[in-house]
Protein backbone atom coordinates (compact mmCIF):
# COMPACT_ATOMS: atom_id res chain seq x y z
CA UNK A 1 0.00 0.00 0.00
CA UNK A 2 1.49 3.34 -0.98
CA UNK A 3 1.63 6.48 1.08
CA UNK A 4 -0.84 8.19 -1.23
CA UNK A 5 -3.54 5.64 -0.48
CA UNK A 6 -2.90 5.82 3.25
CA UNK A 7 -3.35 9.58 3.38
CA UNK A 8 -4.68 11.93 0.74
CA UNK A 9 -2.34 14.90 0.48
CA UNK A 10 -4.93 17.55 -0.32
CA UNK A 11 -6.23 19.56 2.59
CA UNK A 12 -9.81 19.22 3.63
CA UNK A 13 -10.76 22.64 2.40
CA UNK A 14 -10.02 21.66 -1.20
CA UNK A 15 -11.52 18.17 -0.97
CA UNK A 16 -14.39 18.30 1.48
CA UNK A 17 -17.02 21.00 1.28
CA UNK A 18 -19.75 19.43 3.40
CA UNK A 19 -21.37 21.44 6.12
CA UNK A 20 -24.08 20.18 8.43
CA UNK A 21 -27.32 22.21 7.99
CA UNK A 22 -28.25 24.19 11.08
CA UNK A 23 -31.56 22.33 11.29
CA UNK A 24 -29.73 19.08 12.05
CA UNK A 25 -27.51 20.49 14.79
CA UNK A 26 -28.42 20.07 18.40
CA UNK A 27 -26.62 21.86 21.19
CA UNK A 28 -23.28 20.15 21.69
CA UNK A 29 -20.61 20.59 24.30
CA UNK A 30 -17.80 22.64 22.78
CA UNK A 31 -14.09 22.36 23.45
CA UNK A 32 -12.04 25.11 25.04
CA UNK A 33 -10.00 27.21 22.66
CA UNK A 34 -8.34 30.56 23.18
CA UNK A 35 -8.64 31.47 19.50
CA UNK A 36 -11.46 33.83 18.59
CA UNK A 37 -14.19 31.86 16.87
CA UNK A 38 -15.13 34.27 14.08
CA UNK A 39 -12.94 37.35 14.26
CA UNK A 40 -12.38 37.61 10.50
CA UNK A 41 -8.95 39.13 11.20
CA UNK A 42 -5.56 37.67 10.31
CA UNK A 43 -2.30 38.53 12.04
CA UNK A 44 0.03 39.22 9.10
CA UNK A 45 3.05 39.40 11.43
CA UNK A 46 2.53 35.87 12.71
CA UNK A 47 4.90 33.64 10.73
CA UNK A 48 3.40 30.36 11.92
CA UNK A 49 0.01 29.22 10.68
CA UNK A 50 -2.53 28.91 13.44
CA UNK A 51 -3.26 25.25 14.04
CA UNK A 52 -6.61 23.77 13.13
CA UNK A 53 -8.69 23.33 16.26
CA UNK A 54 -11.80 21.35 17.07
CA UNK A 55 -14.87 23.26 18.21
CA UNK A 56 -17.09 20.27 18.97
CA UNK A 57 -18.23 16.80 18.00
CA UNK A 58 -21.66 17.13 16.37
CA UNK A 59 -24.61 14.94 17.38
CA UNK A 60 -24.04 12.92 14.20
CA UNK A 61 -20.47 12.16 15.32
CA UNK A 62 -18.67 14.46 12.88
CA UNK A 63 -15.82 16.75 13.96
CA UNK A 64 -16.54 20.47 13.61
CA UNK A 65 -13.53 22.79 13.40
CA UNK A 66 -13.36 26.30 14.83
CA UNK A 67 -13.66 27.73 11.31
CA UNK A 68 -16.98 25.88 10.77
CA UNK A 69 -15.71 23.05 8.57
CA UNK A 70 -17.36 19.72 9.38
CA UNK A 71 -15.35 16.51 8.96
CA UNK A 72 -17.63 13.45 8.80
CA UNK A 73 -14.89 10.82 8.39
CA UNK A 74 -11.49 9.84 9.80
CA UNK A 75 -8.81 12.54 9.68
CA UNK A 76 -5.30 13.42 10.76
CA UNK A 77 -4.33 16.73 12.35
CA UNK A 78 -0.67 17.34 11.50
CA UNK A 79 1.46 20.48 11.61
CA UNK A 80 -1.58 22.72 11.97
CA UNK A 81 -3.44 21.20 9.01
CA UNK A 82 -6.16 18.60 8.64
CA UNK A 83 -6.00 15.70 6.18
CA UNK A 84 -8.48 13.01 5.27
CA UNK A 85 -7.35 9.60 6.51
CA UNK A 86 -8.35 6.53 4.53
CA UNK A 87 -8.93 3.87 7.17
CA UNK A 88 -12.31 2.69 5.94
CA UNK A 89 -11.73 -0.81 4.70
CA UNK A 90 -14.38 -3.46 4.23
CA UNK A 91 -11.79 -6.19 4.75
CA UNK A 92 -10.95 -5.23 8.32
CA UNK A 93 -12.84 -3.37 11.01
CA UNK A 94 -9.47 -2.49 12.57
CA UNK A 95 -7.75 -1.12 9.47
CA UNK A 96 -6.52 1.83 11.57
CA UNK A 97 -4.38 -0.67 13.48
CA UNK A 98 -2.19 -1.37 10.42
CA UNK A 99 1.18 0.39 10.55
CA UNK A 100 0.93 1.13 6.80
CA UNK A 101 -1.71 3.74 7.69
CA UNK A 102 0.92 5.75 9.58
CA UNK A 103 3.67 6.01 6.93
CA UNK A 104 3.11 9.78 6.69
CA UNK A 105 4.85 10.15 10.04
CA UNK A 106 8.08 8.72 8.57
CA UNK A 107 8.42 11.54 6.05
CA UNK A 108 6.94 14.59 7.78
CA UNK A 109 9.36 17.22 9.07
CA UNK A 110 9.29 18.10 11.89
CA UNK A 111 7.97 14.90 13.39
CA UNK A 112 5.37 15.31 16.10
CA UNK A 113 6.47 14.64 19.67
CA UNK A 114 3.24 12.85 20.40
CA UNK A 115 0.46 11.26 18.38
CA UNK A 116 -2.98 11.29 19.94
CA UNK A 117 -4.94 8.34 18.61
CA UNK A 118 -8.70 8.87 18.95
CA UNK A 119 -10.30 5.46 18.44
CA UNK A 120 -13.95 6.49 18.16
CA UNK A 121 -16.57 6.30 20.88
CA UNK A 122 -14.38 4.11 23.15
CA UNK A 123 -10.65 3.82 23.70
CA UNK A 124 -9.31 0.72 21.92
CA UNK A 125 -5.75 -0.45 22.35
CA UNK A 126 -3.58 -0.65 19.21
CA UNK A 127 -1.55 -3.70 18.33
CA UNK A 128 1.89 -4.09 19.93
CA UNK A 129 3.44 -3.94 16.44
CA UNK A 130 1.88 -0.49 15.81
CA UNK A 131 3.17 0.80 19.14
CA UNK A 132 6.65 -0.57 18.38
CA UNK A 133 6.61 0.98 14.89
CA UNK A 134 5.68 4.45 16.15
CA UNK A 135 8.26 4.24 18.96
CA UNK A 136 10.87 3.16 16.41
CA UNK A 137 10.30 6.29 14.30
CA UNK A 138 10.46 8.47 17.44
CA UNK A 139 6.80 9.25 18.10
CA UNK A 140 5.13 8.75 21.46
CA UNK A 141 1.54 7.52 21.20
CA UNK A 142 -1.37 8.22 23.52
CA UNK A 143 -4.65 6.34 23.00
CA UNK A 144 -8.04 7.68 24.04
CA UNK A 145 -11.58 8.06 22.73
CA UNK A 146 -11.97 10.65 19.94
CA UNK A 147 -13.75 13.26 22.10
CA UNK A 148 -10.90 13.34 24.62
CA UNK A 149 -8.29 13.21 21.84
CA UNK A 150 -9.83 16.36 20.30
CA UNK A 151 -9.78 18.21 23.60
CA UNK A 152 -6.19 17.14 24.37
CA UNK A 153 -5.09 18.10 20.84
CA UNK A 154 -6.52 21.62 21.27
CA UNK A 155 -4.73 22.04 24.59
CA UNK A 156 -1.33 20.79 23.38
CA UNK A 157 -1.52 22.74 20.10
CA UNK A 158 -2.29 25.93 22.05
CA UNK A 159 0.81 25.29 24.16
CA UNK A 160 2.89 25.16 20.98
CA UNK A 161 3.74 21.48 21.30
CA UNK A 162 4.48 19.39 18.20
CA UNK A 163 1.36 17.27 18.42
CA UNK A 164 -0.55 15.24 15.85
CA UNK A 165 -3.90 13.53 16.13
CA UNK A 166 -5.25 10.57 14.17
CA UNK A 167 -8.99 10.59 14.76
CA UNK A 168 -11.56 7.95 13.95
CA UNK A 169 -15.18 9.09 13.71
CA UNK A 170 -17.39 8.79 16.78
CA UNK A 171 -20.45 7.69 14.82
CA UNK A 172 -21.00 3.96 14.30
CA UNK A 173 -21.59 4.51 10.57
CA UNK A 174 -19.09 7.09 9.27
CA UNK A 175 -19.31 8.66 5.84
CA UNK A 176 -17.69 6.21 3.40
CA UNK A 177 -14.37 7.13 1.82
CA UNK A 178 -14.50 8.24 -1.83
CA UNK A 179 -11.28 7.75 -3.76
CA UNK A 180 -12.32 10.10 -6.56
CA UNK A 181 -14.09 13.46 -6.57
CA UNK A 182 -17.77 13.51 -7.45
CA UNK A 183 -18.57 13.79 -11.14
CA UNK A 184 -19.33 17.28 -12.39
CA UNK A 185 -22.93 17.83 -13.48
CA UNK A 186 -23.38 17.71 -17.22
CA UNK A 187 -24.75 20.75 -18.98
CA UNK A 188 -27.21 20.07 -21.72
CA UNK A 189 -28.40 22.69 -24.13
Amino acid sequence: MSLSTALRSATLRSVLRSRVPATHLQPARGFNTSRPLNSGLTNIFDDAPSPAQVRTITPTGAIELVDGLVIPSACIFLNGRVFLWDVSSESSALSWNDKERYKIFEVVVPKPEILLLGTGRNALMPSPSLRAYLNHIGIQIDIMDTRNACSTYNLLAEEGRRVAAALLPVSPSPVPWRSSPPAAPSLRT
